[in-house]
Order: structure tokens, then sequence, then C-alpha cells
């Protein structure tokens, strides 16, 4: 007998589950189970969150979200709208076999795809090759104070630090009050990348179930004009930003900077040691944006357990087709975009 059983967790596990990842050196804020509620919330995807246990104690989770496709075969995604949020457990064996239920599972629900979403550390066997075009997860170790960390960035980066401010610029750090400020911003960066947008309930949902470990970043102009803005969730002693956004009339203005130095300060002004800026293309501009201060790359392994391949990973890059449809997407009305963009984006798991 292997000591252990796979069960699927129930919406009153959240605070065992929860209390399983927040001891777990490899966790995220995604595996939290506010991820699967706020999912099921404003996306009605079900999650299939799978428990390892041993009597009544947790050695092992794999959260998954059921994305089902119209006219299409669904997929089982740990974790969709995320970087990572794959296989938490005590041990290898156990990872092995969460794995093994959730191909068994996505078998039952007739699903094409497993995809689990990980990422390797620096320094192991996985070296990055900066030519690849592959996607890296940007990762900063944070110093114990603002100045050490302002000292060792580059000359002209502290100038671009300190120019917003000098400007005029203010940045404000808030809750669900500033959710909408922060959705007037993403939305329209949103459509000039050419992109579909979450709803807004998507962002509401999210706020509401992370509570205090979620917060929003405004930057405004010397107008009061919301010109850049992010959200962020905090889990351990780290702080990730999965979504960023500034408009690019205020460029000039580098209101940007003042949203990272701003949300940067504030991680190592609560104490936290790592500040996980996301994903980005090597090389592209994101990447060099998130490299001037000090970020180090982790390489991304997004694995489908059903494929005959062993290992696939985030390419950069996209058909032809897609590259039109972006180019017609940032053609829109930002309101017309912004409408329309939740109903596709609800099926795009990146």
């Amino acid at each position: 007998m292997a000591g252990w059983r796979i069960i699927r967790a129930e919406p009153e596990d959240r605070q065992r589950w929860d209390a399983y990842v927040n001891q777990h050196p490899d966790s995220s804020a995604y595996h939290l189970a506010a991820w699967r509620q706020a999912v099921e919330r404003a996306y009605r995807f079900a999650g299939v969150y799978l428990m390892a246990v041993r009597g009544t104690d947790i050695c092992g989770v794999l959260p998954m979200i059921h994305c089902k496709i119209p006219l299409l075969a669904g997929c089982l995604v740990s974790l969709p709208y995320c970087d990572v949020g794959a296989t938490l457990a005590d041990n290898a064996e156990i990872a092995t076999s969460l794995e093994q239920e959730a191909i068994r599972r996505a078998r039952q629900y007739d699903c094409r795809q497993v995809m689990l979403r990980s990422s390797t550390p620096s320094g192991s066997e996985h070296c990055v090759d900066l030519n690849s075009g592959d996607k890296v997860r940007m990762i900063l170790d944070l110093p114990p104070d603002s100045e050490q960390l302002l000292a060792g960035l580059k000359a002209k980066v502290r100038s671009q630090v300190k120019k917003p401010v000098r400007d005029g610029l203010t940045c404000q750090v808030g809750g669900q009050d500033l959710i909408e400020l922060f959705y007037r911003v993403f939305a329209r960066n949103m459509r000039d990348l050419g992109s579909p947008v979450h709803g807004m309930p998507w962002i509401r949902a999210v706020m509401q179930c992370y509570g205090d470990r979620a917060r929003i970043a405004v930057v405004y102009t010397s107008s009061g004009v919301p010109a850049a803005a992010g959200l962020v969730l905090m889990h351990r002693s780290s702080m990730a930003i999965p979504w960023a956004s500034s408009l690019r009339d205020y460029n000039p203005q580098n209101p940007n900077m003042l949203l990272y130095w701003t949300l940067l300060k504030y991680a190592i002004d609560l104490g936290l040691s790592r500040f996980d800026f996301g994903r980005s293309t090597l090389n592209a501009g994101s990447y060099r944006f998130k490299k001037q201060w000090g970020a180090r790359e982790e390489p991304l392994e997004w694995i489908d357990l059903l494929s005959a391949e062993k290992r696939q990973k985030p390419v950069a890059g996209g058909s032809a087709l897609r590259r039109f449809a972006e180019t017609g997407w940032k053609c829109l009305p930002v309101p017309f975009s912004t409408s329309i963009g939740p109903l596709a984006r609800r099926y795009i798991s990146l």
C-alpha cells in the first residue's frame, strides 16, 4: 500500500488546502484556493483540485481547472491565466500518484490535455538559451531595504525612477477601491497590444477572493490622470504581479518605472524577499525591462501529461493568422474591445 489516497478537494477543504500550500517551499500565490474560487466565480469553469491524504493529513496537492471550449474537447490546466501552479507534494512518488489521477480524470472528462505549469530554479541543469525565444519567469531577490535596491541599479535606471516623481507623478497603493481605475488602464493597454482583455468580473473576483493578499497600485499624472496600474498577489515571502499596464500616451513621463518602483519598495517594506515579475519572452522588450531591475530568469516548463512529448516549453511568436488578428484588434474602439474581449479571454488559458 502506498500509505495515501487521492481525493478531490471540496470547498470546505479550503483551510487545510491553504495550510499545506503555505508550508510548501515551492508554492505560489496561484496554488491557494482563492484562485479556484476566482475562476469558478468569474468564468464558471470547475476546479478539479486533487489532494493526496494520509489519514487526515495532506501530503500533496494538484490544483486543476477544467476548461471547456464550446464544440471542442476540454482540457485540465494547472493553472490557467498564470505562469505556474503545478503539483506540490512531500515526495516524487506522491507527485506521480497525483499526476496519474489527473490523467485518469482527464480521460473520464474526455479532455485533450493535462497541462502542468511549473518553473525550474536558476542554477539547475536546465540552462537558458538567450536566443531561443522561450518564455521565462523573471524573479528578483529583494534586499532588506529599498535604498540598497536603488543604489544597486544602473545610473540610467535610477534616473528613470526619480524622473516621474520630479515631474509630479504620484502612485497610490490600495485594494478593491482601485479596481475601476486599474481596469481603465488595463483594458486600454490590452486593446493597444491587440489582445482580448479579462473581464471586470474576473478582476473583482481575484481581489475579493484574495482579500488582504491582493493589492492594486495606480500611477497618476500631475493632472490626476491614471497612466499606469498593476495588481499584485502576496504569498509567504513573495509578491507576484500577474497584470501590469501603462498607457503609451504617457510613456515619456515613465509612469511604468514609478509603478514598479513603488511596488518593489512596498514589498521590501512588508519584509518580503522575492518579487515575481512574471512571464516574458527572452530578449523581448518586457524581458529587458524586468532585467534592468536585476531580475534573473527561471525557465518555464509547461508539460502536457497526455502528450508523447516529455517536455514542452511556452514559446514566443505565433501564427500569421494570430498576428493578423492582433493587428485588427488594435483598431477596435476601446469600449467595443472591452465588451467583447472577455467573451474570448475566458477560453485563452495563458
